[in-house]
């Protein structure tokens, strides 16, 4: 149990550095207290237990039970009539009781504080909104791009010489507006999610696309000033929340009774929005041919060719029209499609971190199950051999933990089968390392079994080519 929590605090303290250097930006030069820090480390450090648990199970088993093997203590226990699944009972009971605590605290207590983690950062953003801004240097803030030569004031709110470059992409030339103003002032209220900006004596630039090619290489722009311009900034951008698989989102923060719900709700509306998508693409249907064809008479025998019924106007009309619908279908189509890509990923997330909680639970169990009998086996303790046998399982294990979310979350597999791969790939690992610790079978693996078989045919084969010769020899 000491190798055990000492192994869990050093690696915990580990992952935690870790964390920091991921929000320095954060928590770097913003006037923070060191209250408001140890609170942002306390919310955010409940996340990195599910990471740090399995890895410490690991770890201290093998060390443990690599200890107990190399003195001889298991062979001590045998000769007192101690089997080795007897001395693990009391063991199997610990790792069964802390596989439990581990789901019910990644069921309340982690969606606790990331929720807890994620308000901080809006708060902190929310009292101290000019800590995003670094000054002399342009600050990427979703499409906005803003570079300020001062701040000043208490908070850092009130500045001076900004410039805002406002991308757009659907033009194809980078920053299509560019707005500069000799002071700007930043505001926020703790019941908005927006942060608004103020700026006072500037100028607004903003590029002009003619139609005509030619009209473009004059590059032309609009200028205009102004005495005071508002721009709304979205405080989740500026956070910079959501732009990895890393980040807070909000399904981290459900219970499982909170998940069931959200994604009955969630596929109740994609399978609506299924059949209304369904509906619309029949209802494109184009009813002009069949108008066209009541104008005219009936034709005396049935025709293969439609348009043949019609004048030369009209076969241009309709054939222009069909060309204007099939567009007008496959941008309803294309753009359909991305919304319901969308929605089946935010679904297939909601099941990855419902799976996630009863998996936490079952990785403690499985590690253990491979750590033990693999420090049995090899025999070393200490923190030699047994760490490089960890770090090995473990980046296998986070590995395929890793490649089995993304598939999940890109609707590759079920989101089942994503979260649990690691588990699926590494327990048959566990079942055979535990079978040959206690009947006392080395680690090396004998395939006589399969090259018996090999050896039969090869031996056959070199007893009939033996005798040909013999038989040449001495005709």
């Amino acid at each position: 149990m000491i190798t055990f929590a000492s192994v869990f605090v050093i690696l915990f303290f580990i992952f935690v550095l870790q964390g920091i250097w991921l929000f320095i930006s954060e928590l770097a030069g913003k006037d923070l207290n060191a209250f408001t820090i140890f609170k942002f480390l306390s919310f955010y450090a409940p996340t990195i237990v599910p990471l740090v648990l399995p890895l410490s199970v690991l770890l201290a088993a093998i060390m443990t039970f690599g200890s107990f093997a190399e003195n001889y203590e298991f062979a001590a226990m045998k000769s007192s009539g101690i089997s080795l699944n007897r001395a693990m009972k009391m063991l199997n009971i610990t790792i069964v009781l802390l596989s439990l605590v581990s789901f019910v605290f990644a069921n309340n207590v982690i969606p606790e504080s990331q929720y807890r983690f994620l308000n901080l950062r809006k708060d902190i953003v929310q009292s101290k909104p000019a800590m995003a801004i670094a000054e002399g240097q342009f600050n990427n803030i979703g499409t906005m791009s803003i570079k300020v030569d001062k701040k000043l004031g208490e908070n850092g709110n009130e500045l001076e010489g900004v410039i805002i470059h406002l991308k757009n992409n659907q033009t194809g030339m980078g920053a299509n507006t560019v707005i500069k103003a000799k002071k700007g002032l930043l505001k926020s209220e703790d019941s908005s999610n927006l942060l608004q900006l103020e700026l006072f004596d500037g100028n607004y630039y903003e590029n002009v696309v003619p139609k005509e090619y030619n009209e473009r290489k004059k590059e032309p722009f609009a200028k205009s000033s102004f005495k005071k311009y508002i721009i709304n900034v979205d405080l989740s951008k500026l956070n910079k929340m959501g732009q990895d698989e890393g980040d807070i989102t909000s399904e981290k923060m459900l219970n499982i009774n909170e998940i069931k719900y959200a994604v009955d709700s969630l596929q109740a509306n994609y399978n609506k929005d299924v059949v209304s998508f369904s509906d619309n693409i029949v209802q494109r249907v184009d009813y002009v041919m069949q108008k066209k064809v009541k104008q005219n008479e009936k034709p005396e025998k049935n025709v293969d060719d439609l348009l043949s019924l019609f004048t030369k106007e009209d076969k241009v009309k309709i054939l222009d029209q069909a060309k204007n619908n099939t567009s007008s279908t496959e941008f309803s189509i294309q753009n359909s499609k991305s919304d319901l890509e969308s929605k089946k990923k935010n679904i297939n997330a909601h099941w990855i971190v419902f799976h996630e909680k009863f998996m936490i639970a079952y990785s403690c169990l499985l590690m253990f199950f491979i750590g033990a009998p693999l420090g049995a086996i090899i025999r070393k303790g200490g923190i030699g051999l047994p760490i490089v046998f960890a770090v090995i399982i473990f980046i296998a294990y986070h590995f395929l933990n890793l490649f089995g979310r993304k598939l999940a979350q890109e609707d590759v597999i079920s989101p089942f089968l994503g979260t649990w791969m690691s588990s699926i790939f590494l327990t048959p690992l566990a079942i055979l390392l535990t079978y040959r610790a206690t009947n006392d079978i080395g680690l090396m693996i004998s395939f006589d079994w399969l090259l018996d078989p090999f050896k039969r045919i090869f031996s056959k084969f070199g007893t009939t080519n033996k005798q040909n010769d013999t038989t040449q020899h001495t005709a």
